[in-house]
């Protein structure tokens, strides 16, 4: 009896905490092994056919913990979407896989070849073995953030978002990876940080890429900076990566009160139509196809009602019940829109069927009820 207690207590902690593998890549192109982390999204196994965004994180030996617990915590309160996260071991090696020829400034030697490791070797392995969507970030800290930057250069770059902590960039690559965004075809986020106790060569030339990346004019090219009081070159990394969570996802996270006021409400009342294009365009730039949260539908419901907008229930109410339909959301807002609309009725029998679903958000079976039994009184039925 013990035992079967304890692997239940094991069997319940692996389903409920992030997973995390520890791998050694034999790479033909470094002629080299080189130590990876790997953390899975909680209940990866309980969801075959779901995708996830990567993270690549370089220096992973002391990169990766801070950014796989961002990634765990964000997505937990679906901030952003859950997210496999790969770190890759550079301890005494980042020097060598940074390292850029004194003449062209491009990688050489180790450099060029840690460069295809990733890209040609790393890149296939994670997409072969784990369920991977199309939109990886690449992670890195002052030589290796400087090193990610060579993926811009490429026609069709491996990566959709970088996260710059303090970058110590090779001469001429700033110029380089700016004319780049500024043509880019594909969508980019791009992310950096420096912070005012930063090593000053670093802060006054991540200040001076800052100015350049300002300038930039290109609808695809999403940019962030952050230079943080009383932070150093180190510190500044458990300041930036939630911020560079933060700031990669906006688009994704659930309607907050702030969105719904600034965002929401200005539409002029085509409050369903905001709904389906938030998550069109999640779909779009982050490639994932979700199901509509709960908490969304809720917002759109509120603005619905104080607007009395009656007849955009109608359409919130067949999309939340084809996205949720074993809640209650689709038969209440079908109901609102009946009774608004002067059919009681079918207001009256929604509310019923209602109260057979799933309880949603401060929908509850008593709220059905009083609402069936407050139409009997009014109408006699």
């Amino acid at each position: 009896m013990k035992k079967y207690i304890v692997f239940m207590l094991l069997f319940y902690s692996v389903t409920l905490i992030a997973q995390i593998e520890y791998k050694v890549v034999q790479s033909e192109t470094l002629q080299d092994s080189r130590e990876i982390k790997i953390q899975l999204p909680r209940n990866y196994n309980s969801n075959p056919e779901k995708s996830y965004p990567v993270f690549f994180v370089l220096d992973g030996d002391y990169l990766f913990e801070p950014v796989a617990g961002n990634v765990d915590y964000y997505s937990y309160w679906e901030d952003m979407p859950e997210s496999i996260v790969v770190g890759i071991n550079q301890s005494g090696k980042r020097r060598k896989d940074s390292e850029y020829d004194k003449e062209t400034y491009l990688p050489t030697k180790q450099g060029a070849e840690f460069f295809e490791f990733i890209g040609g070797e790393l890149l296939p392995l994670i997409d072969k073995n784990y369920r991977t969507a199309k939109f990886a970030i690449i992670v890195g800290h002052d030589l290796t953030a400087s090193f990610m930057n060579y993926y811009l250069l490429k026609e069709n770059p491996l990566f959709k978002g970088y996260i710059n902590l303090s970058p110590d960039y090779a001469p001429d690559l700033k110029n380089r990876v700016a004319n780049a965004l500024s043509k880019s075809e594909s969508k980019i986020w791009y992310y950096l940080a420096t912070a005012t106790d930063d090593i000053k060569a670093l802060k006054d030339d991540n200040i001076a890429m800052n100015k350049l990346l300002e300038s930039i004019e290109n609808d695809k090219f999403y940019y962030y900076f952050n230079n943080f009081e009383d932070a150093t070159h180190y510190s500044l990394a458990g300041r930036g990566i939630p911020q560079a969570i933060e700031s990669i996802f906006s688009i994704y996270r659930p309607i907050n009160q702030k969105e719904f006021e600034e965002n929401v409400i200005p539409t002029k009342g085509t409050f369903y139509e905001y709904l389906l294009d938030k998550y069109t365009t999640i779909e779009e730039l982050y490639g994932l196809d979700i199901t509509v949260r709960v908490n969304d539908f809720m917002y759109i419901s509120d603005a619905i009602e104080d607007n009395e907008k009656w007849e955009q229930y109608k359409d919130l109410g067949k999309l939340a019940n084809d996205e949720h339909p074993n809640k209650m959301l689709g038969s209440y807002f079908l109901a609102r829109h009946y009774e608004e609309t002067g059919d009681t009725r079918k207001a009256m029998k929604a509310y019923q069927s209602a109260f057979a679903l799933e309880e949603a958000a401060y929908l509850t079976k008593d709220m059905m009820l009083k609402k069936v039994e407050q139409i009997k009184q009014d109408f006699g039925y």
